[in-house]
């Protein structure tokens, strides 16, 4: 059997979404082969790469290991290797490493910065299209405050803070909205004021985030003023010193920071490949995808890189979801040569909205060319956007790590949330609070077992009173209860009434009302036996004398027909109340040990709910939620075995999963 091979160069959003679909759709296939080669082992998510350069969040937030992406694809080989050339006649592609036959060839090498020729731009410029360019722009911020700190000349002093972007797109406006947010946190750690830096955003058009409404754009360029960042419009650069840019009209900024973001090309290693190419270098392809005078050589171009015309003189946008889309088309028409079951599709963009954020807190969207959202519900919708990339490739792994890094483990307010979901915050005080709530569910679990026996006589213990005696305690086992009594000749009205009572005692023990029930049997005694209702009162709290009311008077009938299901029968519903009391003393256990905590405190809520439904739960019980929610902030891992357990399992389970990354691909792990 004759192996197919199909090498996909360039592991950015077009590759990474070729060989997600490809692998997928071809996992029957044993003799298809995908090799994914990038110079790097990791894929860099992009749009994220003003968090970077602006301090927001940690490098590794926004680099995504290939590993871990495709550990469960067997038919997809990693490759880190650089690119050289392809040799169309013999089909191969050539690296530094070496060389790699191909049946089918995705080129998606993605794009690099446009300075179109403006001279300084690489030498004393920064731009902002890769990973090593955000690590390069963030500590070359940092060190110039740094030093600007301790400069004593003014204005070489106003110089060294003034920051200027250059580029009014997407990347330029999201890169300054960063830096609007980390002033203060830079002039905090450097002892300066906020009023000293100067943010700017240099553009050649009269208008800035050309892409978006008209009236989308002006609210940003509004919000943008009201935090003091100069717009300076129709202004060409056309020349970067090292202290200074040169605008057109003759006048000069001092700045010792200029961020290049005005524009993309197709990145130059693919300038020697001997394919067609338009303006910006990028390589035109046909609607298929396939590049132009080599449709028979099943070669195809994808994302930044492929120049397709949609519209006369409109090729596609050099942006995610055109990437997306096209490294799905020529992933789909490569899968339908190979399994010969369809037609060729052709490429239909899908374009469903555009948005930019304006540092952590702030946006602007357009969805669907008609919903217009700014401000909080724009910042919502791009994580929304970002978690769906996840789920589109498959990664529940990373999907959790981008709300840890952007939700959780944040600084300086610096997310939506504005900093109240941040888990920078000393968890040790709630140790306490976590040990007490396991001895609570401790107590309780234990008062089943004992019942009316004593604490210190084990042998009295699971006798009368116990839930390991007599009949179950739910509410919707009452019925059993009362059949099998009829059946005996006797009253099926007692039987529930009995069975009622029971309930009743084990319901008060397991809210801890034991102090109710005694004014109840007080007042009965001072009435001369004769029991005396009570009226339940609402509170949250146990108020002397007063009957506590139950968060529900009886189980609903949906949630009864449920448990009906789960509990057929007298012998199913004795089994789960004696293990429920074995469950609660897990919970006990891992709580006072902070073991599990996390899972723990969930388990808590659900049964909290669930008798809460039951129509056995006291409204002054219900802060049992609330502390769970408490706890689930990282708890056990302050004076708890969480510390050392969790990372061990992370450890052991992630290996086993996922595979060991590694720094480079492709050598030793064939």
């Amino acid at each position: 059997m004759t192996t197919k091979n199909i090498v996909v160069v360039g592991a950015g959003y077009a590759g990474v979404s070729a060989t997600k679909f490809m692998a997928k759709k071809l996992k029957k296939d044993q003799d298809v082969t995908i090799t994914l080669i990038d110079r790097h082992s990791y894929h860099t998510m992009m749009t994220e790469l003003h968090e970077v350069a602006g301090g927001r969040v940690e490098p590794t937030a926004i680099q995504y290991d290939l590993q871990r992406l495709f550990s469960r694809k067997k038919n997809v080989k990693l490759v880190t290797d650089t690119v050289t050339g392809i040799d169309k006649e013999a089909k191969k592609v050539l690296t530094q490493q070496g060389s790699y036959d191909f049946d089918y060839l995705v080129l998606g090498m993605g794009g690099e910065p446009n300075d179109f020729g403006t001279p300084g731009v690489k030498e004393h410029g920064f731009t902002l299209w890769s990973f090593e360019d955000s690590i390069r722009i963030r500590e070359h911020i940092e060190r110039t405050v740094a030093l600007a700190a301790l400069e004593p000349d003014a204005e070489k002093r106003k110089a060294m803070l003034t920051f200027v972007v250059c580029g009014s797109g997407f990347t330029g406006i999201e890169m300054v909205g960063e830096l609007i947010d980390w002033k203060d946190r830079l002039a905090q750690d450097y002892k300066l004021d906020p009023s000293e830096f100067t943010l700017k955003v240099v553009e050649a058009l009269p208008t800035i985030l050309n892409m978006l409404n008209r009236n989308d754009a002006d609210k940003a360029v509004r919000y943008l003023e009201k935090k003091n960042v100069e717009l300076v419009l129709n202004s060409p650069i056309v020349e970067v010193d090292e202290d200074h840019i040169k605008l057109k009209d003759g006048s000069t900024i001092p700045t010792y920071t200029l961020i290049w973001t005005a524009g993309v090309k197709a990145t130059s290693d693919a300038a020697d490949f001997g394919l067609e190419a338009a303006r910006g270098q990028r390589l035109v392809a046909n609607e298929y995808m396939e590049a132009k005078g080599y449709e028979d050589k099943n070669i195809y171009i994808i994302g930044d890189q492929v120049y397709y015309e949609e519209q006369p003189n409109t090729p596609t946008p050099q942006i995610v979801q055109a990437a997306e889309q096209t490294g799905h088309c020529a992933a789909s028409n490569i899968v339908s040569a190979i399994k010969g079951d369809g037609e060729k599709h052709k490429f239909k963009s899908n374009y469903q909205g555009f948005m930019v954020s304006v540092g952590s807190k702030w946006g602007v969207a357009e969805l669907f060319g008609k919903i217009h959202l700014s401000g909080f519900l724009a910042m919502i919708m791009k994580h929304i956007v970002n978690l769906k990339y996840f789920f589109d490739i498959r990664s529940g792994y990373y999907m959790f790590q981008y709300m840890m890094h952007e939700f959780f483990h944040i600084k300086d307010d610096r997310n939506v949330a504005r900093g109240h979901s941040s888990r920078y915050g000393n968890v040790l005080w709630s140790v306490p609070l976590r040990i007490f709530y396991g001895l609570v569910w401790f107590i309780e679990a234990f008062k089943k077992i004992v019942g009316n026996g004593e604490v210190l006589k084990p042998s009295t213990w699971f006798g009368e009173g116990s839930w390991f005696t007599g009949n179950s305690v739910f509410p919707w086992t009452w019925d059993y209860a009362a059949s099998a009594t009829a059946t005996t000749g006797s009253s099926a009205a007692d039987a529930v009434g009995g069975a009622s009572a029971t309930v009743a005692s084990t319901v008060a023990s397991t809210a801890d009302v034991a102090s109710a029930a005694s004014g109840a049997g007080e007042a009965a005694t001072n009435g001369g036996g004769e029991a005396v209702a009570q009226a339940a009162h609402f509170g949250l709290s146990y108020a002397y004398g007063e009957e506590p009311m139950a968060v529900l008077d009886k189980a609903p009938d949906w949630f009864s027909s449920i448990m009906k299901v789960m509990m057929p029968n007298m012998d199913v519903a004795m089994f789960f109340q004696k293990f429920m009391v074995f469950v609660e003393i897990g919970i006990a256990l891992c709580l006072m040990a902070g073991l599990f905590t996390w899972l723990m405190s969930g388990t808590t809520i659900v049964l909290v709910a669930m008798f809460c439904m039951s129509g056995m739960f006291y409204w002054v019980n219900i802060w049992f939620i609330p502390v769970a929610f408490a706890l689930m902030n990282g708890s056990g891992r302050a004076v708890g075995l969480d510390r050392w357990v969790i990372p061990w399992i992370q450890k052991k389970l992630g290996g086993w999963w996922y595979g060991k990354p590694k720094s480079m691909y492709g050598r030793n792990d064939a």
